[in-house]
């Protein structure tokens, strides 16, 4: 019997994460050829996320409850879930039921057919025009760096093959990146096309600021908040440098008697220095993840797991 394993990052799905879970047991009965487990790793979640996961741990022994520290990312959740896992096939997907559990099987039948990775695709997304627009750029940035086709869509919900699996838990430094990681280890990926559900309630945990951190997590592997800090103030500068520069030519086209000079090199000096910030911002990126990588810093830190009686006992790790 081949066994599935289920990894669902939990962050602000206390209202959504029973339906969740339920849908997929429902789903799963469908096909008992197939054994599951259903790994759920609450991201230090500010709502009551934890308690619902207990409840659903006490009502099915193949469900385990991961209680991280503190939050740490949705990508480090995973890699929680994933070192959890004994599964043949790994699949991730979300808490807030925009990824259909219901159509699990269908990416199921086609990693079946030989593939090591399948990523689920959307027609039509449900996504608001921010989370749209971050999908975009995150698919431009793995195209132009990690070397993935531009045909295939990569999406938080997908199945892989266990030596996958095995070979994403090598890496164990900060920051992880889960899609780098699979391009990383694989080209033998495809899509199969699901339908996107609305959000049942709530909205996205993904601000611009977390979406951003994953952007950089694509470039450089590793983070360090005051080199961004560096790099937003070059980008601003050489911002400012040009806008001034463009009203300094508009306002002597306008007047030819305006005397040129001082305001020009104002505006040069703001230009190239801005562009000296951000290069040197980015060299520090670079340099501040090693420094993390050096000093070990964790993933994520488990507080505490949860199983059922039946499986095992309550395991605190502080």
């Amino acid at each position: 019997m081949n066994l599935l394993s289920f990894v669902i990052p939990c962050y602000g799905s206390e209202s959504t994460i029973e339906i969740v879970v339920h849908e997929l047991i429902g789903t799963l009965r469908q096909r008992p050829e197939y054994d599951y487990e259903i790994i759920l790793v609450n991201d230090c979640s500010p709502d009551n996320v934890w308690d619902r996961i207990r409840s659903l741990v006490l009502e099915d022994p193949k469900i385990i409850g991961i209680n991280l520290a503190k939050n740490f990312g949705q990508p480090s959740a995973l890699m929680a879930g994933y070192r959890r896992c004994t599964g043949d096939l790994i699949i991730s997907l979300d808490d807030d039921g925009q990824t259909p559990a219901c159509e699990l099987f269908t990416l199921v039948d086609k990693i079946q057919e030989g593939w090591d990775v399948v990523y689920a695709s959307y027609e039509h997304k449900m996504h608001n025009g921010f989370r749209n627009f971050g999908t975009w750029m995150n698919e431009k940035m793995t195209e132009s760096l990690l070397g993935k086709p531009k045909a295939l869509r990569v999406t938080s919900y997908f199945i892989m093959q266990c030596f996958i699996k095995d070979e994403i838990l090598h890496y164990q430094n900060a920051y992880p990146y889960i899609e780098g990681l699979i391009f990383r280890a694989t080209k033998h990926i495809t899509n199969v096309p699901v339908t996107h559900h609305s959000r049942m309630v709530g909205e996205s945990g993904y601000t611009f600021q977390k979406l951003v951190g994953l952007w950089f997590n694509g470039f450089t592997a590793f983070s360090v908040k005051p080199l961004r800090i560096a790099t937003l103030c070059g980008t601003t500068s050489a911002f400012l440098g040009f806008c001034y520069g463009l009203y300094v030519i508009i306002r002597k086209l306008v007047d030819p008697t305006i005397e040129m000079g001082w305001s020009s090199i104002i505006a040069s000096i703001f230009f190239i220095g801005g562009l000296i910030l951000i290069m040197l911002g980015l060299i520090g990126e670079y340099i501040g993840r090693i420094y993390i990588s050096i000093n070990n810093a964790p993933q994520y830190t488990i507080r505490e797991t949860f199983e059922h009686p039946k499986t095992g006992s309550e395991k605190i790790q502080l």
